[in-house]
């Protein structure tokens, strides 16, 4: 007797699920907003600069998809993105805007190909040489920037005014938006104010960081290359039994990581409502977008939803002070309720345990303050952040090979 073939579940496409989840956060959103009373958490201030904020943690966290998923960890994207933010400003101040990015994007790359030396030609440590490579981004650039810059700005951590990307809206549909936002509609009015601030006054930086997202999806997963450089992080040995050239592929992995955190420096200093160059001025993004994409289990769509979260967090905090993200506190609270259902579902008991937890101690800060003390606000909104995605992140899977030396040959 034969027996028929277990029908497969039909797995929702994950741009379905990319949706659904915006949908979701909206909705989260607009019963906090209403159930408090704050606006700002959905307004278009806060979209704007929770977009412009957003784009290096993006940036570095796709530098680090590369890079891991050829099977070396870069923990020294902050110090590519350090030497992305000098490059950009050097660059823009002698040939304009364009220039600073491509200069920022040398730089960092220059970081990458260090890092490939040291990981991929000499197998150091992964960790170590990332450390190194962070310390070395913070020394040249106080180097260049006390020789260079000081001379014509009088400051050896600051550069001159450099000149700044063009801003563009689509002022029809950005108008229209406006007036719904103004109704003040549950849910409607929430999604037309995030929805106008993402379209109105955007750099073409922000553009071209946006689409780099599907960019790498396609070339990661839909490519011979990207096949091979995939392989090069799951099982290296057998991929260069199978004819791949897993140096070369780590090496242009590493260099693609280093630009694209470079880039993510020359956002800090290129758009519009950004400082020019300043010492320390990534402020640990680098670090944060590496936790972007760990939390976005190193795929692409995943990282664009851990960058949004920090980003909106870094935005709200600076939009709407103490009241604004302790209602957000409130909004994490439903947020964490239905993870747990979902976490109910799969039975993943650990997570839904951890869920009940967190969001019983958000909700006991929230009960017990009429709003926070700036001491907290920097940090608070990052502590939800992670919890929520602690929470929603239970099956991480890295490549198998991430962070393992490797020697040509090895399989001889």
């Amino acid at each position: 007797m034969t027996v028929p073939p277990k029908a497969s579940k039909r797995r929702i496409p994950g741009w379905a699920r990319g949706v659904l989840m915006a949908v979701l956060a909206i909705a989260v959103l607009s019963i906090a907003s209403y159930s408090t009373g704050v606006n700002t958490l959905t307004s278009t201030n806060t979209a704007q600069t929770a977009l412009r904020l957003a784009l290096p943690i993006l940036l570095c966290a796709l530098g680090g998809l590369w890079a891991e998923r050829a099977g070396v960890v870069n923990i020294g994207l902050e110090g590519m993105m350090i030497l992305g933010t000098w490059g950009a400003a050097w660059g823009a101040y002698h040939g304009g805007v364009w220039a600073g990015l491509l200069a920022a994007v040398v730089f960092g790359a220059l970081g990458g190909l260090l890092h490939a030396v040291a990981t991929v030609t000499f197998t150091v440590n992964h960790i170590v040489s990332g450390v190194a490579i962070n310390l070395l981004g913070l020394g040249v650039t106080k180097y260049l920037a006390n020789l260079i810059f000081a001379p014509i700005s009088g400051n050896p951590r600051q550069s001159p005014p450099v000149p700044k990307f063009d801003t563009y809206s689509a002022t029809g549909l950005s108008d229209w938006l406006g007036d719904l936002e103004k109704g003040q509609r549950v849910f409607i009015s929430d999604a037309a104010g995030i929805l106008r601030g993402l379209i109105t006054e955007v750099a073409p930086l922000t553009v071209i960081a946006i689409l780099l997202v599907p960019i790498s999806y396609l070339v990661l997963w839909r490519t011979r290359f990207g096949l091979r450089l995939r392989s090069c992080g799951e099982n290296p040995v057998a991929a260069e039994s199978l004819g791949v050239n897993v140096y070369l592929h780590k090496y242009i992995a590493l260099l693609i990581s280093g630009g694209l955190a470079g880039m993510g420096g020359a956002s800090l200093v290129l758009l519009a409502g950004g400082a020019d160059y300043l010492e320390n001025q990534t402020n640990g993004r680098g670090y944060i977008g590496l936790a972007a994409m760990i939390f976005g289990n190193w795929r692409p769509g995943g990282l664009l939803g851990g960058a949004a979260l920090f980003g909106y967090a870094d935005g709200l905090q600076l939009s709407g002070g103490g009241k604004a993200v302790l209602a957000l506190l409130y909004g994490a609270v439903i947020l964490l309720a239905v993870i747990v259902v979902i976490q109910l579902f799969r039975r993943q008991w650990l997570a839904a345990g951890l869920g009940v937890v967190g969001a019983g101690i958000l909700y006991t800060i929230y009960w017990t303050n009429d709003t926070l003390s700036s001491d907290l606000i920097p940090y608070t909104a990052h502590f939800v952040t992670l919890i929520v995605l602690a929470v929603a992140s239970q099956r991480l899977r890295p490549p198998k090979a991430d962070g393992v030396a490797y020697r040509k040959g090895e399989g001889d």
